[in-house]
């Protein structure tokens, strides 16, 4: 069976069995998977903007002071409400550390931020399935469990005071000026924040700027996934993934999903497409979210941890992040093959390499007039101004 039939020009993710594809067909390959994710990408980013229009950063600091369960339950929440950028999870939670909340907290938010909001819950949905979902926002909380247990016992004080220390340095990685950014709304009820001249502004600049932090984590995932499935042989993964032992892949699989994790380069919403690709040629359920949420600890963040707070911080992160992922994958396994919510079938969404006109494209048709509203009151209230400043130092005096 071709990956690209000529008739009907069907391209399964994880097919993996063509190997003479040429660059172009790869590339119609991510445009087909980018168009059948497109709509609920924009509902995803959409929705994320509301939250953030209502939900201010100006507390976090103070919400967030030790280590306890109601701060980590904070941290969760103020997570679930912002951005799901990595880069502006990883500034935003080195701002506010900066400000006086706890180190701890701070990572609980920066793993939260990346693994509960809601676009990523939708574009699991759409590309993978409700269980991966499920067990993305069962597994989040179980991570940042035993995250906090891990820097409960072994964080020094030293260590703390040396990142402490290279945190005050200022030194720059990525999307400081995103995380300075607090366009909250207040005053009034819930709806009349939502649809007041300066709610709808807000919603407007957080869409944008949403799109604008993760877009090429998107184009990258969507090409590094055709990529892989077109020119990786399916019996390599299968080898690789152990996927003829099935005892064996399960614990394999929670070990090495973060491994491929690093290596990818790709972090955010991202990393879905290349989940996908794994999920069909073999990697455990387990492995596939530990996958997904080792976003955090690819090579770029890697490097802004050093800028941020050292290397041997860097070191201590990477290596609980490591840890936390894998367990809490593993326990997500376990758990959902005993309740029978793991999938059977390894078949990730199917897209046609071609526009034709089905449901997906009146939806996506639908949510890109939506997308061209907020562009346009985008640009007339302030917001390419502001796009410019995104990457800006937090010293540059960025503010609401």
């Amino acid at each position: 069976m071709r990956c690209l039939a000529n008739h009907k020009r069907m391209v399964q993710i994880g097919c993996g069995q063509s190997r003479s594809v040429k660059m172009d067909e790869i590339v119609h390959a991510a445009f087909a998977m980018g168009w059948e994710i497109l709509w609920p990408l924009i509902l995803g980013f959409t929705l994320s903007g509301i939250v953030q229009a209502v939900v201010s950063h100006s507390e976090m600091s103070r919400l967030l002071p030790d280590d306890r369960p109601r701060s980590i339950a904070m941290a969760l929440g103020l997570g679930a409400a912002s951005s799901s950028c990595s880069y502006a999870a990883v500034a935003l939670a080195q701002s506010i550390f900066r400000k006086g909340a706890n180190f701890t907290a701070a990572m609980a938010f920066e793993l939260a931020s990346t693994n509960l909001v809601l676009e990523l819950c939708i574009i699991m949905i759409a590309l993978m399935g409700w269980q991966f979902a499920l067990a993305e926002f069962v597994g989040a909380p179980i991570m940042v469990a035993v995250m906090v247990l891990l820097f409960r016992t072994f964080l020094s004080p030293r260590l703390l005071r040396e990142a402490k220390e290279q945190a005050d340095r200022g030194i720059t990685g990525r999307m400081e000026g995103m995380a300075e950014m607090d366009m909250a709304v207040s005053g009034g009820s819930l709806w009349q924040r939502i649809t007041s001249n300066e709610g709808l502004t807000a919603i407007s600049h957080s869409f944008v700027m949403d799109w604008a932090s993760v877009w090429m984590d998107i184009v990258g995932g969507l090409l590094i996934a055709g990529a892989l499935a077109a020119w990786v042989p399916h019996e390599f993964w299968q080898g690789f993934f152990l996927a003829d032992h099935p005892l064996l892949a399960k614990l394999w699989g929670p070990l090495i999903g973060p491994l491929v994790a690093v290596v990818s380069f790709v972090c955010s919403v991202g990393n879905i497409p290349l989940a996908a690709v794994l999920w069909n040629n073999g990697i455990s359920f387990g492995g596939v979210i530990a996958f997904i949420f080792a976003d955090l600890i690819v090579l770029p963040i890697l490097d802004i941890y050093r800028k941020y707070y050292g290397l041997r911080m860097t070191g201590f992160i990477l290596a609980t992040f490591y840890v936390s992922m894998a367990v809490a994958a593993f326990i997500v396994e376990v758990a959902f093959g005993a309740v029978g919510l793991i999938p059977e079938e390894r078949n990730a969404q199917v897209v046609e390499a071609s526009v034709t006109w089905n449901y997906t494209t009146w939806l996506n048709i639908s949510f890109l007039l939506l997308a061209a509203l907020l562009v346009r009151r985008f640009m007339v209230t302030g917001g390419p101004e502001m796009l410019r400043m995104m990457n800006a130092p937090a010293r540059s005096g960025m503010n609401s």
